[in-house]
């Protein structure tokens, strides 16, 4: 019993209720099908990306709405690298990555060394990154149709490094950037559970001026995790850019408030210093289903987003109760 009292058993009795739901709202047997379980995992994936970085971010106390729009940057900073600028994937790929890091870098600095509130310098550095996205694709998508002096387009292959991060394996069955979604998940099981960088997380989301007093280096470690969280962004954008064939300067709108669902309905405190990586994974697998089961029966999208705000609500409340009755 203690068990399902857990976040952890709370949340897996969630998804099998999601599951239950697919069963009986199945779409005509859509919802049996091997290929709807792939592609559910897949449309996740960089979903689940996006809510390691915020995971890490959270558990710090803070928050991060600029993922999104980090994520729109990368996309289109490493489609101009491979398909205009014709670079490899071995070179595109860390410089985009480091695009990424520098965005979060800022986020950091601002909120922990300057003192914003990680809202409003997540806020600034959303609308921020839009812009630049905007900007440095001339407010079009950065695709294989590429305009000459003289305004006519030419068109050009798409890179092999896009076809390897959007293709399937093991007979067809798993999608690259689920396997990417793993790797990033394990990178984040290590550094909260394994590193000692974990410990500092914890120790700042729990109670900062403690950790503080401590020896903990709070302004640097609460650096490092906006970093993280805009490394993850950046390689959400690099899958992101794969699938789409292109880099989209809009892609990535509101899935900042998919990620914090994620981390929320798996059971991370939005307090700081409760949760963990397990527990994001499981609210991955709850968002990723819940949205395919409403897409597959037809739910306006405009419902599915309503539904979202209702989850989180309800994931938040749920948190106090049970906040309150560990108290007593």
């Amino acid at each position: 019993m203690t068990f399902f009292r857990s976040a952890l058993g709370r949340a897996l009795i969630a998804f099998f209720l999601v599951l239950l739901l697919g069963a009986i709202f199945n779409a005509d047997g859509a919802f049996f099908k091997l290929g709807t379980h792939r592609d559910t995992l897949r449309q996740a994936s960089v979903y689940g990306i996006l809510a390691c970085g915020m995971t890490i971010v959270i558990l710090a106390g803070g928050i991060d709405l600029a993922v999104g729009s980090v994520m729109a940057l990368v996309a289109v900073v490493f489609s101009i690298l491979t398909i205009h600028w014709g670079w490899s994937g071995f070179s595109a790929i860390p410089a985009s990555l480091l695009v990424g890091m520098l965005a979060g870098s800022v986020s950091g600095v601002l909120s922990a060394r300057f003192r914003i509130q990680p809202f409003i310098a997540t806020l600034a550095m959303m609308v921020f990154a839009r812009g630049l996205a905007k900007v440095s694709s001339g407010g079009m998508k950065v695709s294989t149709a590429i305009q000459d002096t003289d305004g006519t387009y030419k068109y050009v292959e798409v890179p092999g490094i896009f076809r390897a991060i959007d293709t399937r394996i093991l007979w067809d069955s798993v999608s690259v950037v689920t396997l990417i979604f793993l790797a990033c998940f394990g990178m984040c099981y290590f550094l909260l559970s394994k590193h000692i960088l974990g410990r500092y997380i914890y120790a700042i989301g729990g109670n900062e001026d403690a950790a503080r007093y401590s020896g903990v280096p709070v302004v640097g470690i609460k650096v490092l995790t906006y970093a993280l969280s805009g490394f993850f962004a950046a390689v959400a954008g690099i899958c992101q850019a794969a699938q789409e064939q292109q880099g989209d300067p809009d892609t990535g709108a509101g899935y900042e408030l998919t990620a914090i669902a994620i981390v929320v309905v798996g059971g991370t405190s939005l307090m700081g210093g409760r949760g963990g990586i397990g527990l994001t994974f499981a609210g991955m697998l709850i968002i990723g289903y819940l949205e395919k089961i409403l897409s597959i029966n037809a739910v306006a999208e405009a419902n599915r987003l309503m539904l979202t705000g209702l989850i989180i609500i309800g994931a938040v409340l749920l948190q106090r109760q049970n906040s309150r009755t560990q108290e007593n």
